[in-house]
């Protein structure tokens, strides 16, 4: 009866059995499961930002009701006109956006060159001058900032945007170091070609080297425009003026003594996020390719 059984169970040769699913089912399938784990993480990490749209339509006395709502019974749509109305958030705005154009400039002046020194010269010191300048990465703002009150002060400075701008264009050591990166990928042939046809090293940086790093030029943009356009401490601490005002001290006001309107609070940085999430829309894949390939080559 063992041998029978066991006789049973062996397969002819040349006979194969068929799969449950087809190949195409299986790969709709796989990519059914994957989107779908894709878009309950994305609903997860949306969470905050939709709670945030939900407190901003609700009355004042909606916001910590019990047990909470998510759909507010009645949307105050008004709340969004009183936010922008309440403090001259269109000049808090354009302040900002001065001091976003002007930071982004003086990156864009001073990194390359910083890092083209570093990258593709030779000079004495070279070396350790780089790893002076990436050890200041390591320096937190709070211990900075002291003593660069104290120096823009003595200038005279204080209650203007030098202090938030002047800083730009001496490079930040965290641009400088991934380009730099970038720039050691590319071969130094380009720039002996480029000596055999005549070309100095300032030929060399802007014909040459520059339009191949458009990738970390992309994330000194972009970075530069998040972390300015989310600064509160710097303004915090320089400006005095409520007509120089950022974005971010305008948002502060919100938050009063022994209470904060959080409808109206929600409203307004909500309206304050807009403008990363129209910039982040139209250069995410540049951003995300020009980090893979800083990573990659760097």
């Amino acid at each position: 009866m063992t041998q029978k059984a066991s006789v049973g169970t062996i397969r002819p040769r040349g006979v194969i059995r068929s799969p449950l699913l087809s190949r195409q089912t299986r790969r709709w399938l796989g990519a059914g499961i994957t989107y779908l784990g894709m878009t309950t993480l994305a609903f997860f990490f949306m969470i905050p930002l939709l709670w945030m749209l939900s407190t901003a339509l609700k009355a004042r006395w909606e916001v910590f009701a019990w047990p909470p709502q998510w759909i507010p019974q009645e949307p105050h749509w008004e709340n969004f006109r009183e936010a922008l109305t309440r403090y001259p958030f269109g000049r808090f705005t354009m302040n900002t956006a001065l001091l976003v154009v002007a930071n982004t400039i003086g990156e864009l002046l001073s990194v390359p060159l910083v890092a083209y020194a570093f990258a593709r010269l030779r000079f004495p010191g070279r070396r350790s001058l780089f790893m002076l300048v990436i050890a200041t990465m390591m320096i937190p703002l709070q211990a900075k900032i002291i003593p660069l009150y104290a120096l823009f002060h003595r200038l005279g400075m204080i209650d203007t945007y030098w202090p938030l701008i002047l800083p730009s264009f001496a490079g930040d050591p965290f641009f400088i170091f991934l380009m730099v990166q970038y720039m050691r990928t590319i071969p130094f042939d380009l720039d002996d070609a480029a000596r055999i046809d005549g070309a100095g090293t300032w030929g060399i940086l802007y014909r040459v080297i520059l339009p191949l790093c458009r990738p970390p030029l992309t994330i000194v943009v972009v970075y530069t425009f998040l972390w300015t356009w989310n600064e509160f401490l710097k303004p915090l601490i320089y400006l005095n003026d409520f007509h120089s005002f950022t974005i971010q001290l305008g948002l502060a006001m919100f938050r009063g003594r022994y209470s904060v309107e959080w409808n109206l609070f929600m409203a307004a940085t909500l309206i304050s996020v807009l403008p990363v999430l129209v910039v982040y829309f139209f250069v995410q894949k540049q951003l995300i390719g020009g980090i893979a390939s800083v990573g990659l080559k760097g």
